[in-house]
């Protein structure tokens, strides 16, 4: 991976980080203390109502936020959009929201370097992702974000780091998170139109899946390195 090819470039790379980290404390004192609904699908649902016509864009910048900063699990909003926005629009707004997240972070750490990095990510995240991210191609990629439960907000800022362009990577995100996303949109929806059953059956496979993805990530990751040079693309 290039690292920063100055000392002042260095410099700036780690106020920027301290800068970053400063804000994602205090963002998530403020979340705490004063907007504890946002963690909560239905007390979000409620405050995110109120907004009327503006009620999308809210709710798309909430989304991004969530892939950059802020501790909000992007599924538990994608329930919330279903429920609140319907399926079809439910979709689009938190695939843009993640979208939009998932660039800002791709070009913070494209503009600032390792150091940025390695001020937002846990020490472990880097440790185990780092060498995956630089060495794994596009279909290797595609292959480990469509996987819910992995740490794909941090290989977003991993990803800054590679040779990669931002439309090739805007697009393994976009359609590599998109199944797991319709998935539990569609939930919030079914919830919505009062097909419990439904619902709980389709968050339980997204959960399921998002579990078996976490505590199986290292696997998941040397799978797809073993596999991603067979490729023939």
């Amino acid at each position: 991976m290039q690292l920063f090819s100055s000392r002042a470039d260095r410099r700036r790379g780690i106020a920027a980080a301290v800068g970053v980290a400063l804000l994602a404390v205090g963002l998530y004192v403020l979340v705490n203390r004063y907007a504890g609904f946002i963690t909560d699908a239905e007390a979000l649902r409620t405050w995110l109502d109120q907004f009327g016509f503006f009620a999308p864009v809210v709710f798309i910048g909430i989304q991004a936020l969530q892939v950059i900063v802020a501790p909000i699990p992007g599924q538990v909003l994608a329930f919330v959009a279903g429920f609140l926005f319907g399926s079809f629009w439910g979709t689009v707004y938190s695939l843009t929201g993640v979208l939009i997240g998932s660039a800002v972070a791709f070009s913070l750490s494209k503009r600032y370097g390792r150091s940025f990095v390695e001020g937002v990510l846990h020490e472990d995240v880097v440790a185990r992702f780092d060498d995956f991210v630089d060495t794994v191609g596009v279909p290797g990629l595609f292959a480990f974000v469509i996987i819910p439960g992995l740490p794909d907000d941090a290989i977003c800022f991993l990803s800054g780091l590679t040779k990669w362009s931002l439309p090739t990577f805007m697009t393994v995100i976009a359609v590599g998170r998109l199944p797991a996303y319709v998935i539990t949109v569609y939930a919030g929806g079914e919830l919505a139109s009062g097909r419990f059953l439904s619902a709980v059956a389709l968050v339980a496979v997204v959960v399921v899946a998002s579990a078996v993805g976490y505590y199986k990530q290292n696997a998941v990751r040397d799978l797809v390195e073993r596999f991603e040079p067979r490729l023939p693309f």
